[in-house]
């Protein structure tokens, strides 16, 4: 019995969003798109690479819910390592979060919610191993 990637998981849950396009990356897995953008993609191996503005990215990474991206960690662009299905619903919820910003559909306290919210991201202490 074959195992399916965590990043076609992810790809599989948020193509059924309403406008959204699922394209093969350029450097293999999946780009997510909406009206025109890409709302992120997902490499086969389980990243996942988000465009959030800087604001968002600098939060994000601050609360412990995405790490900077590891080629441009002073841009919006964020990335976020599923190690496990238990990581496929915080991916999800990252993707949620920019499609809604995408879609105009954001309100003020959403960020807020998303971070202070642990049902909605996998908690993690931390993804360095025990010293």
């Amino acid at each position: 019995m074959g195992t399916t990637d965590l990043g076609e998981r992810v790809a599989g849950i948020v193509k059924h969003w309403d406008g959204v396009e699922v394209r093969p990356y350029r450097f293999g897995g999946f780009e997510l798109r909406v009206a025109h953008r890409e709302i992120g993609h997902v490499h086969l191996g389980g990243v996942a690479d988000l465009l959030m503005t800087v604001r968002m990215r600098r939060d994000l990474v601050a609360a412990g819910r995405a790490e900077p991206h590891r080629t441009q960690p002073h841009s919006g662009w964020i990335s976020f390592r599923m190690r496990s299905e238990h990581d496929v619903p915080a991916a999800v919820n990252l993707f949620r979060l920019n499609y809604k910003r995408l879609r105009g559909i954001v309100q003020p306290r959403s960020l807020t919610f998303f971070l202070t919210t642990p049902r909605l991201l996998a908690d993690r202490i931390s993804d360095k191993p025990a010293s």
